[in-house]
């Protein structure tokens, strides 16, 4: 596959927006003491450039691919570390793989351009580059793409060969969680309730699949007779009504927007959303009328600076969790499959 170059106003653009507010998160401090920025400086230079370019290719075809790598980051963080086990197709335990799980399933997307710029790394620098790596420096073009400053990124993660669908059970929030049992999920991995608010912010951008809205605006509390969730704003219920029909078909494809404002756009109108009960998921909503988060959710719809650098600083943070380095784990040539059939 031939390589293309980023146009000079999409470079102009990177280097603008590449932030050094915060280089203590880029040296090893905390989690993930083994990553560094400039891992690939002089195995793979290129390294950095090919991910931004194709993700900016795509981008340019489609914004609404850009959001995946955001969730794809922490999905795959979130469940046993940043490993890269949430793309394999197959595993050495044998087990169904994450991907599989129907808390992931079909909500996952731009695998395939993952794999494209594995193939591409492959060609320029065989066996060099990491999946986990990979997935990190997407995420952060996601995020730059959609309107935050470009951050540095440290890498030296390395690759897992398992990944099992029930590693996901109580690792990833589900629209069902109560706002306890998120908080708790993200408490287990060193992150604090304004942390968890903070990140959050990632459903300014993106889109949910009808299925985990439905039962807010049709079956809420079927027994109490309340077909509605109460904490939703009407009109915007209504709305939501018009795209996602009470009854699903088969092979429904239906999506809606988490930002009915600023749909391609991460900022802080997330927040804003929540506190004039605009709020997508349940789980999103409930944030502006906990006891534990509403203070935080004022906050951050009142400070849009101050969100931004939180949130990039959190993503780094994110990127660190429970990596492989060193000489753990390996650097698959195939995304989607381990090089050795042996369990780590």
């Amino acid at each position: 596959m031939a390589h293309h170059l980023l146009p000079p106003s999409v470079i102009l653009i990177f280097t603008l927006f590449t932030i050094t507010i915060l280089p203590s998160e880029g040296k090893g401090q905390g989690l993930g003491n083994d990553l560094h920025v400039g891992f690939y400086s002089r195995s793979c230079p290129q390294v950095e450039d090919v991910v931004a370019e194709i993700i900016n290719r795509h981008h340019e075809q489609d914004p609404k691919t850009t959001p995946a790598f955001i969730r794809l980051l922490f999905h795959d963080c979130f469940v046993k570390g940043c490993d890269a086990s949430i793309l394999l197709d197959e595993s050495v335990s044998g087990s169904i793989v994450e991907k599989a799980d129907g808390t992931n399933g079909k909500t996952l997307r731009g695998l395939e351009i993952i794999d494209e710029i594995k193939a591409e790394l492959e060609n320029q620098c065989p066996q060099t580059v990491s999946c986990a790596d990979i997935i990190a420096f997407a995420s952060r073009e996601a995020v730059a793409l959609s309107g935050l400053p470009r951050h540095d990124v440290p890498a030296g993660r390395r690759d897992t060969r398992t990944s099992r669908n029930s590693d996901i059970e109580e690792n990833l929030p589900t629209p069902e969680m109560t706002v306890q049992n998120i908080i708790k999920i993200f408490s287990v991995r060193n992150f604090s309730v304004e942390d968890m608010v903070v990140l959050s912010g990632a459903h300014s951008i993106g889109q949910s699949h009808c299925d985990q809205i439905r039962k807010r605006i049709y079956t809420f509390r079927p027994g109490q007779g309340i077909a509605r969730d109460p904490f939703i704003d009407p009109a915007y219920a209504d709305e939501l009504a018009q795209k996602c029909p009470a009854l699903p078909a088969p092979d429904e494809t239906f999506s809606v927007d988490f930002d009915p404002v600023t749909p391609e756009v991460l900022d802080n109108q997330y927040y804003l959303n929540l506190q004039n009960r605009k709020g997508l998921l349940e789980t999103d909503q409930v944030l502006a009328f906990d006891p534990n988060t509403v203070e935080i959710v004022n906050q951050m719809a009142a400070d849009p600076e101050g969100w931004t650098k939180r949130f990039v600083k959190l993503m780094i943070r994110l990127g660190r969790l429970s990596v492989l380095t060193k000489n753990d784990g390996e650097i698959r040539i195939n995304c989607r499959k381990p090089n050795q059939q042996t369990e780590l």
